[in-house]
């Protein structure tokens, strides 16, 4: 990638609306080249699709709640396993394997402290494997970004 295509990446990050000719405008290719880029950046997985940001409070979601899971084996059996299982959690808004005391950092999402402990009692410590749970309450959010940051390459 070059700085055309962090230009192009950004860009998209801001407005994954606009068309190929406003793109090419903002980063100063002509239509063709970079529609032929925006195709490669595609193809190569840089680009893996298209979403709306969307505010989870509008949406009744207004508690964030980061959990740090131990699993009682760390192999790759008992991760894969973990792994299916918490693909089935619609309240899973991401999923990190970790380094460090804890195997997995989730991020979940719910309406209220009642919805949460549903989740909790009802999905996620049904999992089998699952040593220690550990749960912080987010009070609000400070930063986020995406995946390329404005300043760098």
């Amino acid at each position: 990638m070059d700085q055309i295509d962090h230009r192009i990446v950004r860009a998209l990050q801001k407005d994954g609306r606009m068309t190929v000719t406003e793109l090419a405008d903002k980063v100063g290719l002509s239509p063709t080249p970079c529609a032929r880029r925006l195709d490669r950046l595609q193809r190569d997985g840089v680009i893996t699709g298209y979403s709306a940001t969307v505010d989870p409070a509008k949406l009744g979601l207004s508690v964030s709640i980061f959990v740090s899971v131990e699993l009682e084996k760390q192999d790759r059996a008992a991760v894969d396993a973990f792994e299916k299982a918490i693909l089935r959690c619609d309240e899973v808004m991401e999923c990190y394997l970790m380094t460090g005391s804890r195997d997995i950092l989730l991020r979940v999402v719910a309406a209220d402290l009642a919805a949460f402990d549903r989740f909790l009692e009802n999905r996620l410590m049904k999992i089998p494997g699952i040593r220690n749970l550990r749960s912080n309450f987010a009070l609000r959010t400070m930063v986020r970004r995406d995946a390329l940051p404005e300043t760098g390459r």
